[in-house]
């Protein structure tokens, strides 16, 4: 099987790839390692899309397209992959399908985490992090046990730029752009799955194992 997962930043999407790769023994490709992993092992895709990248030009969907089929045919991809992080707009859904088709496989499911725009920025705008150990807590939902203070190593917490109100609200708008028209193009091919991430971690995997019986 190949499985598409789709969710907004702060929808628990890291969360759940990790749960469902441990659950279903899936091999999970994460487009952005790919790219870095190519690039670090200086593969022919590495080197060319290394060249994009340093002229200033986004990688292109044709070449990201190539490294994902190309790990989909590796020996640990035989028993179905989760694919995380693409495609990240309608010419990359197209484009996969149809690199897919020409070797007689398909995407078989497309789950989406939906979570509401207001809970999104909550969980997005409450992070702080350690200054010493990078370690994440949350104002609401993982709070230090002494404000200000790192329960590891007692390091002082800050909020990054990345998890301020008005930053999580940019991330917000363009991943919402780019992302609804891939899921009615997924909805108008019935392999769409959409499941309530505004509930607890075990509640959001029963659902997606759902999707996948």
């Amino acid at each position: 099987m190949i499985i598409l997962l789709f969710g907004a930043p702060g929808a628990g999407k890291g969360t759940q790839s990790e749960v469902l790769h441990d659950r279903l023994q899936m091999l999970h490709i994460s487009s952005g390692d790919l790219l870095r992993d190519h690039r670090k092992r200086n593969t022919e895709l590495g080197i060319t899309a290394e060249e994009y990248m340093h002229r200033g030009e986004l990688v292109p969907d044709d070449l990201i397209i190539e490294m994902i089929i190309d790990r989909l045919s590796a020996t640990d991809a035989r028993n179905g992959v989760l694919l995380d992080g693409f495609p990240r707009n309608l010419a990359q859904a197209a484009a996969l399908d149809e690199a897919l088709d020409e070797r007689g496989r398909r995407v078989n499911a497309a789950l989406y985490i939906n979570v509401a725009y207001s809970v999104l920025t909550d969980r997005l705008s409450g992070r702080l992090t350690c200054k010493n150990c990078g370690h994440v807590f949350h104002e609401k939902y993982a709070q230090p046990k002494q404000p200000g203070i790192c329960d590891i190593c007692g390091g002082e917490l800050y909020q990054r730029d990345d998890d301020k109100v008005e930053t999580a609200t940019k991330r917000l708008a363009v991943y919402f752009e780019q992302t609804q028209p891939i899921i009615q193009y997924y909805r108008e091919k019935h392999i769409l799955c959409e499941v309530n991430g505004d509930q607890p971690v075990e509640k959001v995997t029963q659902a997606l194992m759902v999707c996948l019986r």
